[in-house]
């Protein structure tokens, strides 16, 4: 392309346009959907996941930031070329790595249109606003929150742990006259004795409440973990007695964690009898359904998750098995004013509540989680809403649900495999037991270590792993509405062919 002359008449050519014609823009979006159509249509024909060779990667990381711009066709051909051949894999059919599902097209399409009007929803009076308090809204319903509880979209589980566990370090510190935003969490009580802060989570949940407990000063050794029974949920006798123990000693807990569908193995810890421990002591119950809690809609599930009604804050994760573009997290907190006084900078005589049709809007959402500039998360998670509905996700979860029961029962029947049992929701814990290893846990071990890496490698399947009862584990994760029972049986089929090729190594 000829070098063009620069605008304002500086020396050497023009920078590529920062205007496009209405014409220009249709053709590289016409582009665009083409190559997001080859991906999409596409995937099911090539390897569940493919590496990036090392050539590649180490161009990426070294090549310098361009000094010239390149016209959209040239960037878009690097796509091609460079970014579309290594996906995560998750999108494949086949992909039951980790809780990592497959965008749905719908919302896939919603996130460029949120790019193009590329509001900052912190607060005021457009659109973007108003559609993320009715997403809040439809999620209050799904989950029986009260109409007054207060909702943020985030970037995930993570976040909503950190913005949940904020409010509820607020809460507890405010009931004992604490002002923890100014003083911080160091906090000596009467003859010298400091209070200890404490939160509450079996060793089965997950990893980011302990991050979130650090970031918010109150320090891992102060994360106390509640046993689990056979099936890996939280024991309510345990906590109430940990509880009990905690308060005569003066320390105060701050919050119970409790898993609405682990990561590990899909339990899900009783959450109705955690809430009458938490209400017995009055502490905060935070429920992590980042996962699990869409299993809310399904028939087995149905009632027992009801119950995360009960909780003082729920996290929910639409990138995770509503099949919503990352990323969209969800946390609803039934005490919207304790959230509102847990991060609001705005002090109260310069509320403009009483503007809610006028140009600041409704309360801001920048006065309810740490972020002020946020992504229009909600258009995505609204579309797919509107386009699939209660009934179509019902139906989706059931289909996922009923998959993961079909490779169960498939690793159940077979003698060379052993199953990780309860199964819960749509996760598969299970690994290679061969007769002439069994008992023996780490050449079991090591072999199914073999197997998970000649699986992720081999492109006929994923999986990833994870260890209970101090033993190394495959774990199959359907969150994946792509799947059939010919893909769960093939992935099961590649293990197979792994254990077997292992067998042959090993015998010489």
């Amino acid at each position: 392309m000829a070098d063009r002359p620069h605008p304002n008449g500086a020396a050497g050519p023009a920078p590529p346009p920062f205007e496009w014609t209405a014409e220009e823009i249709r053709r590289i979006g016409r582009r665009v959907a083409d190559l997001i159509a080859d991906h999409l249509s596409g995937l099911p024909a090539g390897p569940v996941f493919r590496p990036v060779p090392a050539a590649l990667a180490d161009a990426m990381v070294a090549t310098p930031a361009p000094e010239r711009g390149e016209p959209a066709d040239r960037v878009l051909d690097r796509f091609a070329a460079e970014i579309a051949p290594y996906p995560f894999g998750n999108g494949h059919p086949r992909f039951y790595g980790w809780v990592n599902p497959p965008p749905a097209p719908i919302a896939v399409f919603a996130a460029a249109l949120a790019a193009a009007m590329n509001p900052s929803v912190a607060g005021g009076n457009h659109a973007s606003v108003w559609l993320e308090r009715q997403v809040v809204e439809w999620f209050k319903q799904l989950l029986g929150f009260p109409r007054d509880a207060a909702g943020l979209l985030v970037s995930g589980g993570s976040a909503a742990a950190i913005t949940a566990l904020a409010v509820a370090r607020h809460a507890a510190c405010a009931a004992r006259g604490w002002d923890v935003r100014a003083a911080g969490v160091q906090r000596v009580e009467a003859g010298g004795r400091a209070a200890r802060l404490l939160v509450y989570q079996s060793r089965e949940g997950h990893s980011c409440h302990q991050k979130a407990v650090e970031l918010l000063g109150l320090g891992s050794a102060h994360l106390r973990t509640v046993p689990c029974d056979a099936a890996l949920r939280m024991v309510p006798e345990a906590l109430d007695r940990m509880l009990r123990e905690d308060l005569a000693r003066g320390d105060v807990p701050v919050a119970v964690v409790a898993s609405a569908g682990t990561v590990n193995t899909g339990a899900v810890d009783p959450l109705g009898s955690l809430a009458e421990v938490c209400a017995r002591h009055r502490v905060w119950l935070h429920v992590d359904g980042a996962y699990g809690a869409p299993a809310v809609l399904s028939g087995a599930y149905g009632e027992e998750l009801a119950r995360l009604a009960l909780a003082d804050s729920v996290a929910v994760d639409p990138h995770k098995w509503l099949y919503v573009p990352v990323d969209a997290g969800l946390v609803l907190v039934k005490d919207a004013r304790a959230m509102r006084d847990a991060f609001s900078l705005v002090p109260a005589y310069l509320r403009s509540d009483d503007d809610v049709h006028g140009v600041h809007g409704p309360p801001w959402f920048s006065e309810y989680g740490a972020e002020q500039t946020r992504p229009f998360r909600a258009l995505k998670v609204w579309a797919a809403l509107r386009y699939f509905g209660a009934a179509g996700y019902r139906a989706l979860v059931e289909h996922d649900l009923a998959l993961a029961r079909h490779l169960a029962g498939l690793v159940r029947k077979a003698p060379e495999l052993e199953l990780w049992e309860p199964q819960g929701l749509s996760i598969v814990c299970f690994r290679a037991s061969p007769p002439e290893l069994r008992g023996k846990g780490d050449a079991e071990d090591r072999l199914n270590r073999a197997v998970l890496r000649e699986v992720q490698l081999g492109g006929k399947g994923f999986l990833s792993s994870t260890v209970l009862g101090g033993r190394f584990w495959l774990r199959a994760c359907v969150v994946n509405p792509r799947a059939t029972e010919r893909d769960v049986e093939a992935v099961l089929e590649a293990v197979r062919e792994a254990v077997q090729r292992s067998q042959r190594l090993r015998d010489g």
